[in-house]
């Protein structure tokens, strides 16, 4: 049977925030609970509807396109946050290459309408590890650029 103490800690985890059920379960084992009640409590609350892996994937998608993130990044994202990769596809479902957003971040880190190689390569690497694509990335390159041979062999 669940205690009283560690079904209000494990509602206080929630009132600061949405958390997947293994963020949770570790964040009530780190405050001391045994591993067994930290599950029986997550068990409790998705029975409820509280917590909800597959909602809080499609938030995680969502909140991480928000800010800019490619596809790559949001996966190590939804991996961080302890979501099973069995949600990973749905959630990422949501996923549109925002082609507006990767311009504008090209056009940020590009310091000039005619960079030179390192320049190129720089923003582009940036672009690579925000989770970019490389097909993503040569697209915009282009549509800024333009498809010009000198671009194309530069990275």
């Amino acid at each position: 049977m669940l205690s009283e103490e560690t079904k209000q800690r494990a509602l206080r985890i929630l009132e600061r925030r949405d958390v997947s059920r293994k963020e949770l379960i570790t964040k009530l084992t780190d405050k001391g609970i045994s591993p067994e009640e930290a599950a029986e409590t997550a068990d409790w609350l998705e029975g409820l509807g509280v917590i909800d892996d597959v909602r809080y994937a499609g938030m995680v998608v969502r909140h991480y396109m928000a800010k800019g993130y490619g596809k790559a990044r949001i996966q190590s994202e939804l991996y961080r946050h302890g979501l099973p990769k069995e949600l990973w596809e749905e959630a990422l479902a949501q996923y549109q290459a925002p082609e507006e957003t990767i311009d504008r971040l090209l056009r940020a880190k590009l310091k000039s309408d005619c960079p030179d190689r390192a320049e190129l390569k720089k923003a582009t690497d940036a672009l690579l590890r925000r989770g970019f694509s490389w097909r993503e990335i040569n697209a915009a390159k282009n549509r800024i650029l333009g498809d010009n041979d000198y671009y194309e062999e530069s990275i």
